[in-house]
């Protein structure tokens, strides 16, 4: 007798996805094997980047300090994207967009000092003499204050310009970034940092070097872990704990400058005792930023961008799946 042999409905075989198809955690785009990708991931945070200059320019009239602030953090972060890719452009063009973002951050410099020096003064623990002094100082500089119609027009056209960077950037960039092109980068950007630590015991201007490059980091490291997740994240709460105790410091040297700009014609005594105040003040919190920083800093460029990189492969890496337990 035949047996009849019933069988279930076919399957076809579906080939699995190539590996710079699959998603990362959370779906999001695989970066790491897929440099079109990252080449778009890069491009739109520089294009945000310059965004929010536009937009830090078109606040101006509610406030120009702050919008001042929000303009300046906004190029610094458009710089750092910059280092991030610079391997991957032609020199020329390289330095070109870096010197145009320079100068639209550097136009606005003057304005930034004066905001920010008398609440720095403000904060100092001064004697009677001193805040009188450092009273004097404030109402010199004020004459020197830009007006409102010119601070605007350089944000305008600081704005413009790096806009313009965002379309020279994407001309000059090829199809596609790759990751060790933006590991390089980032190896880059720790390196300078690390060597502007160890010469700010005896340099303020290496210091602001540290500040700058610190900064840059910290961005960088937030991009990252935008396109990647916890571990990438981990990496740069680190070094932005290790980066915030550098802004008083800053501050601190900024103010020095500016009192010696703007203190002609006052009694020497008197000023000699508030730059000592202001020294002493910076050597405490120069040195505290030094020490904080000091951990976060130590390792070898190179170590550090492979841990960078061991950390967005953990991000990446596929779950493990659950145990299954008979009840």
């Amino acid at each position: 007798m035949a047996t009849t042999t019933t069988q279930g409905p076919q399957v076809s075989a579906v080939p699995p996805f190539a590996e710079h198809d699959k998603l990362g955690p959370l779906g999001k785009p695989q970066v790491l094997n897929n440099d079109s990708e990252l080449r778009r991931a890069l491009v739109a945070e520089f294009s945000s980047a310059a965004e929010a200059a536009r937009s830090a320019a078109g606040s101006v009239d509610r406030g120009s300090t702050e919008a001042v602030h929000a303009y300046r953090k906004a190029l610094r972060r458009a710089r750092a994207v910059l280092a991030l890719v610079g391997r991957a452009l032609p020199k020329s063009e390289r330095r070109a967009v870096r010197r145009a973002l320079r100068e639209a951050r550097r136009s606005l410099g003057v304005a930034r000092d004066h905001a920010v020096a008398p609440e720095t003064l403000a904060a100092l623990p001064l004697g009677t003499e001193q805040r009188d002094i450092a009273a004097a100082i404030v109402h010199t500089a004020a004459e020197s204050v830009a007006p409102a119609p010119e601070i605007k027009q350089l944000l305008a056209e600081g704005a413009a310009r790096t806009a313009a960077q965002v379309e020279a950037l994407e001309a000059a960039l090829p199809a596609g970034v790759s990751w060790s092109v933006v590991a390089r980068g980032l190896r880059g950007t720790y390196d300078a940092a690390r060597r502007a630590r160890k010469a700010a015991k005896r340099s303020k201007r290496s210091f602001h070097e540290w500040r700058r490059r610190s900064k840059e980091l910290v961005y960088q490291l937030e991009l990252l872990a935008s396109l990647g997740g916890a571990n990438v994240s981990e990496l740069h709460h680190e070094i932005e704990g290790a980066t915030d105790p550098q802004s008083p410091a800053v501050d601190l040297i900024m103010l020095r400058d500016y009192v010696d700009t703007y203190s002609q014609g006052l009694a020497p005594a008197a000023l000699e005792s508030l730059i000592d105040a202001i020294d002493a003040q910076l050597d405490e919190v120069a040195a505290a930023a030094r020490k904080a920083g000091k951990l976060a800093f130590a390792k070898k460029p190179r170590r550090f961008a492979r841990r960078v990189t061991k950390a967005m492969h953990r991000d990446f890496a596929p779950l493990a799946p659950a145990d299954e337990h008979v009840a």
